[in-house]
């Protein structure tokens, strides 16, 4: 790992985990800018992600989403993803060049009740899949990305990112 490398700190998890919430909350708790990939296609595509996964599919999504990772060039900044970054495998290997790679792990029913709108959040799901089969076939994947995994259920935010900078060991 170059030494800029340890600089960043990339977020994964299931859409619903908090990524993007916590990302905010944990750049400003370590002095560093923050990113939001799902931001970046919704700029560069000029339109929601439910609008580009209902026009463009599901395999078009995953192939936006990481050529929008791809461009992420950054130093100093806290990362967060879509929660079908995982299926991009080039992209993955450019963010952990980046930095460590967090996953927040949430469980199915936590996320059950936070997603009450699936239909207009823009998840990349496949024709027929449910919550719970993205569930299990995206944890095993944030499994083995993720350079540390953050238990989540029962957390609120300040205590989440305090796991997270307990976890980084001040290698930001």
């Amino acid at each position: 790992m170059s030494a800029a490398a340890s600089h960043n700190v990339t977020l994964i998890g299931m859409p619903g985990s908090g990524k993007s919430t916590i990302g905010v909350v944990l750049a400003k708790r370590i002095n560093c800018q923050f990113v939001d990939t799902d931001l970046i296609i919704q700029t560069s595509q000029q339109r929601t992600l439910q609008e580009i996964m209902d026009a463009e599919g599901f395999d078009a999504f995953c192939q936006i989403e990481e050529n929008a990772v791809l461009s992420v060039n950054v130093d100093h900044h806290v990362v967060a993803t879509g929660g079908s970054v995982v299926y991009g495998p080039e992209g993955m290997a450019h963010l952990k060049k980046l930095g460590q790679v967090v996953f927040l792990k949430t469980g199915l029913k936590t996320l059950e009740e936070r997603l009450s709108n699936m239909a207009t959040r823009g998840i990349a799901l496949k024709p027929g899949q449910t919550l719970e089969h993205l569930f299990h076939e995206r944890n095993r994947l944030y499994t083995e990305y993720a350079d540390i995994t953050i238990e989540c259920d029962g957390l609120n935010v300040e205590q989440i990112c305090e796991k997270i900078e307990a976890a980084l060991n001040g290698s930001i």
